[in-house]
């Protein structure tokens, strides 16, 4: 299945029946009166988050979505039948944008979470609405409403826990299959991960869900390479795991390129809490892996973890670290604790 994360939708609710102008005709009945109907509403487009889905793709073979309009009003005082709603089933963490790709409708973070796209317009009334003291006949009724019409853009966001940065070839997707259930793949040249994977961790009995994206870049935020399209999806993560490839002769530099790009793409991300780690320290001697790391600690003014994401040194610290910055981050956003829920 082929990962997609934007897509453009357009909507349309439907029309209102209109009402009927008729009246009781019947044998041995003088005086019938009016007795035509309303017309049925018409259906409305909601937005549905639920859970199962992980990308857009759906959205990609069919982009329209138009519901039926409400039949018109019948005689015998009988209403049309109303349009059926269309319900578009989006993943957890999905944003609906308006069509000026700015202004953020909803973001349906929770399943079941609902949103109305476009209402559907209401039947028009019959004859028979309109009989009064004075109006005894009345030979007028309404037209329905119209639908709305508007073109949306459905973002999705992962939701993740923590999230991995770095560059292409710093060992992300090893990090990540040597930590979770995840397999993603795996090779020896830049830009293996093209898609952003995510994965259970599981540590001390607790779990978390760690989200791994493509490999930046000097000048991603401008576009190069993959650009910074995915960074969209670790904006939700209560941490980010920066990893640092030890075995490349540009530590420092490495390190100020990620969070260049950080800055140049939102402030709010680059001020995210980050764990800085030295990663492949299996392939450095003893003497290589102090000097990087003490200019690694220099460059970022704080500590860094050195971990082999292939042989499994040292992923429990940085994992118990990444664990407690989420906790931290859930009591800060809900500092009301509640108590677990028993029979």
């Amino acid at each position: 299945m082929k990962f997609l994360d934007l897509a453009k939708v357009y909507i349309r609710s439907g029309g209102g029946g209109a009402g009927c102008v008729s009246f009781r005709r019947e044998k041995f009945i003088e005086f019938g009166g009016p007795d035509g109907g309303d017309g049925g509403n018409g259906g409305s487009v909601w937005a549905e988050a639920v859970e199962g889905l992980n990308t857009l793709i759906d959205y990609r073979y069919q982009q329209h979505f138009f519901a039926k309009s409400g039949q018109p009003g019948m005689g015998n005082q009988r209403t049309g039948k109303s349009g059926d709603d269309i319900i578009l089933k989006v993943p957890l963490g999905t944003e609906i944008i308006d069509e000026d790709e700015e202004t953020v409708l909803a973001d349906l973070t929770e399943p079941g979470q609902r949103v109305l796209l476009a209402k559907g317009g209401n039947g028009g009334w019959g004859n028979l609405a309109f009989k009064s003291s004075t109006n005894r006949s009345p030979n007028r009724a309404n037209p329905g409403q119209e639908g709305v019409e508007r073109t949306i853009w459905l973002r999705l966001k992962l939701i993740a826990d923590a999230g991995l940065l770095g560059l292409p070839n710093a060992g992300k997707s090893t990090f990540l299959a040597a930590v979770s259930n995840a397999r993603p793949k795996i090779a020896d040249y830049p830009f293996t991960t093209l898609v952003p994977n995510l994965g259970v961790v599981g540590i001390d009995g607790h779990e978390f869900v760690m989200a791994d994206i493509p490999g930046l870049i000097e000048g991603a935020s401008e576009g190069r390479g993959l650009g910074d399209q995915f960074l969209a999806h670790v904006e939700r993560c209560s941490v980010l795991l920066h990893l640092v490839d030890g075995t490349s002769s540009t530590i420092t530099k490495d390190y100020r390129t990620i969070v260049a790009e950080l800055e140049a793409y939102a402030e709010e991300l680059a001020d995210k809490p980050r764990i800085l780690a030295l990663n492949k320290i299996d392939a450095l001697d003893k003497k290589t892996l102090g000097t990087r790391k003490r200019a690694l600690e220099k460059a970022s003014g704080g500590p860094v973890f050195c971990i082999s994401g292939a042989t499994g040194e040292s992923l429990k610290d940085v994992l118990r670290a990444i664990h407690a910055e989420i906790i931290a981050d859930r009591k800060a956003r809900n500092p009301v604790e509640v108590a677990p829920w028993q029979p």
